[in-house]
């Protein structure tokens, strides 16, 4: 199946006709991800709460809008389905989320907890509660909400973000018996670390509590993993691919940590 993109050749690709929403989606996992479905054939609406980058990926992608939305704001995410009233949004991915600090529990205060807490779950709920009624009404849709191999298992002095992980896991799993038989696919995709600028951050921060060098820290942190490496944004986006790919894949968790919870 071809379309016409705007100003460039036809358009191939297994996700052609199709719409999907990229929360978070103009850096990084999220930039992966849009590229990923975007050269599958789709058109592609990504959001953040930093117009720069997000203006930078449509101008550089043929088929891409954007508008600057806070997820884990309802007024925000609200603006943002109103907008997109007359789009036919098939695909959600959740990917918008922080990091957080990186501290033993009793330093971390109530707004640092709330704060990841706000982004990385209200967020999955609001841009949920949002999109799910059109896709349940017209019985089709697929989300994919990015979860994380940390909510699976301890990561010392990041209890905010393995908490909040966790908590995406089991709104998906429960959304996925919600809306199954409406004809809705919810499915969840738990990254191991990814190589990237936030990974470096974290090696960087554990080197200096630890008082190692950032090589030690990577390396004691990539040696729990069976392929004694980290995943890459690309293999993030192509694992999107593979799930849309799958239409009996519903309330599944795929884990994508070259075997760090193997």
């Amino acid at each position: 199946m071809t379309t016409e993109g705007a100003g460039s050749a036809p358009v191939a690709g297994p996700l052609v006709g199709r719409t999907a929403l990229v929360t978070g989606g103009g850096t990084g996992l999220g930039a992966a991800i849009t590229r990923a479905v975007h050269d599958a054939g789709a058109e592609v609406v990504i959001t953040g709460r930093r117009a720069e980058p997000l203006q930078a990926l449509a101008t550089e992608l043929a088929r891409v809008d954007h508008q600057v939305c806070d997820v884990a704001d309802p007024a925000s995410v609200s603006a943002l389905a109103d907008s997109l009233t007359d789009r036919d949004i098939s695909i959600v991915i959740n990917n918008a989320g922080i990091a957080g600090p990186v501290a033993p529990l009793v330093d971390i205060d109530v707004e640092q907890w709330d704060e990841v807490f706000d982004v990385n779950v209200r967020g999955v709920f609001l841009v949920c509660s949002a999109f799910l009624p059109a896709m349940v009404g017209r019985g089709r849709g697929d989300v994919i909400n990015i979860a994380s191999v940390s909510g699976k298992r301890p990561l010392v002095r990041r209890t905010p973000y393995c908490a909040s992980k966790m908590a995406v896991i089991g709104l998906t799993s429960t959304l996925a018996f919600e809306v199954g038989p409406a004809g809705v696919n919810v499915n969840m995709l738990s990254p191991g670390p990814v190589d990237g600028p936030r990974m470096d951050r974290n090696f960087r921060l554990e080197a200096e509590r630890s008082g190692t060098s950032y090589e030690q820290a990577q390396e004691t942190f990539v040696s729990r993993a069976a392929l004694g490496r980290m995943v890459t944004e690309e293999e993030v986006g192509a694992a999107v691919l593979a799930m849309l790919a799958m239409p009996g894949l519903c309330g599944a968790d795929i884990d994508l940590s070259a075997g760090m919870v193997a």
